[in-house]
């Protein structure tokens, strides 16, 4: 019997019993408890400045109807553990549309993990909600927001929609922050949210035999953004995800590592807090319009973050935040980065020549489409990898992986970096913002 199929038979309910908002004096805290029964209980915790409210009219039944939801993104890192059949809510209810929702977002956003883990199910088949929790009463709501809430990674991305936004009404957000995500949002006020996990308890369990992957962070970032933007006034939430992450992973599937970053998510995302909270909160992503190698060329001129930015998640483990420089983020970065820019420049900036690393190759075969999936990162499409590389040999570099390219893989790609790419959600005057930065 497969291991997937075991644990769910030994293990069939995941119950989310409940959250709390605890005043901790110059803190909110809020803190849930899931449940699998005979297993382990967990009780991950977001925690906030009372400072940052800035609502004077809060409606507390939208409140803990925003956090409850919250819960339900938060439990797909421990409803993979074991995959029960059925999720038990004791915290709330969901209508059925709603479990049509999360049941999508669940399946989607654990494509990933379900290919690396051998799963073959059907979102129809992977669980069923039981509701036993109250109905929302959420009722009028009485909200008038204006102004943005841009979340900050610490990558290039966030920082090209902050700066193309720059002169407007902005307020950063980051969770769990680090010192580099502080220097990124430069001179405008930074919300901060301290993200807590059960880590203890998961690494125990996968250590021993339980089940373990990737699941759809973003989508959590999503509902915590919303309710930071509720709590604040704020009227959009300006997300930095390029058309390039709605490039399957897996090629000739539907199995995305950054589904959650996707258009189609986005899209879902926002047609939900509509109509499920009914307040105007916009939620969309400014750069959706292009591509990773588009937001590399405008980020190649904003010379003052070059030595700043950072987006390796491995690097992201230490403190400084690094460049690790044998990953494939890191790898598509520097690509990216050095179809802009001189070799010194980018050499400066990782501090070494990654195109020049042997080791690297069968990321690098991976990144060029020459293997059967796509590394599992947020990266560029192929084709923008193929198109930096042409930028790079056109430069005159003979680096050892741009060789190996040039000699055995060329392909010539059209690609015109001054043009909108993809369908889109962005509102039409920041639009003509991003039009005029290409």
């Amino acid at each position: 019997m497969h291991k997937f199929d075991e644990l769910r038979n030994t293990y069939n309910v995941i119950i989310y019993r409940s959250y709390k908002l605890i005043d901790e004096g110059e803190e909110y805290k809020i803190v849930f408890e899931f449940e699998i029964p005979n297993l382990a209980t967990f009780n991950p915790s977001l925690s906030f400045s009372k400072s940052i409210i800035t609502n004077k009219d809060i409606n507390k039944n939208l409140l803990n109807a925003i956090i409850f939801r919250i819960g339900l993104a938060e439990l797909v890192s421990y409803y993979k553990i074991v995959c029960p059949k059925n999720i038990v809510l004791e915290a709330g209810y969901l209508e059925d549309e709603e479990q049509e929702w999360f049941k999508k977002l669940y399946y989607n956003g654990l494509g990933e993990f379900l290919y690396k883990n051998e799963i073959n199910i059907s979102e129809k088949d992977l669980f069923t909600f039981i509701n036993k929790g109250p109905k929302d009463e959420i009722g009028d709501v009485n909200y008038t927001g204006s102004g943005n809430l841009i979340p900050i990674g610490g990558g290039k991305d966030s920082i090209v929609s902050l700066e193309l936004l720059r002169g407007q009404d902005n307020k950063t957000l980051t969770v769990s922050p680090k010192e580099e995500h502080y220097k990124c949002s430069g001179d405008t006020e930074l919300y901060s949210v301290k993200r807590d996990i059960d880590k203890d308890k998961i690494i125990d369990l996968n250590n021993r035999g339980f089940l373990n992957g990737h699941v759809p962070i973003s989508s959590i970032y999503a509902f915590i953004s919303y309710l930071i933007a509720y709590l604040t006034n704020r009227k959009y939430i300006v997300l930095s995800n390029e058309g390039s992450a709605n490039e399957s992973t897996i090629i000739g599937t539907n199995i995305n590592h950054q589904y959650s970053k996707s258009y189609e998510f986005e899209q879902d995302f926002y047609n939900y807090t509509k109509k499920y909270f009914k307040i105007d909160i916009n939620y969309f992503s400014l750069l959706r319009p292009i591509k990773e190698i588009q937001i590399a060329y405008i980020f190649s001129k904003l010379d003052s973050y070059h030595k700043i930015f950072r987006s390796c998640n491995l690097g992201s483990k230490k403190t400084p935040w690094e460049w690790c420089c044998k990953c494939p983020k890191c790898l598509f970065v520097f690509i990216a980065l050095r179809a802009f820019l001189s070799k010194s420049k980018v050499v400066d900036i990782f501090g070494t020549n990654m195109l020049d690393d042997k080791d690297l190759e069968k990321i690098f075969l991976e990144l060029i489409g020459e293997a059967e999936t796509k590394p599992f990162d947020c990266i560029g499409t192929i084709d923008e990898v193929k198109y930096a590389l042409n930028r790079i040999i056109d430069d005159g570099d003979t680096s050892y992986l741009v060789n190996l390219y040039k000699d055995n893989y060329y392909q010539d790609i059209d690609m015109d970096i001054h043009r909108l790419y993809y369908d889109n959600n962005v509102p039409d005057d920041f639009l003509k913002v991003l039009k005029k930065s290409l």
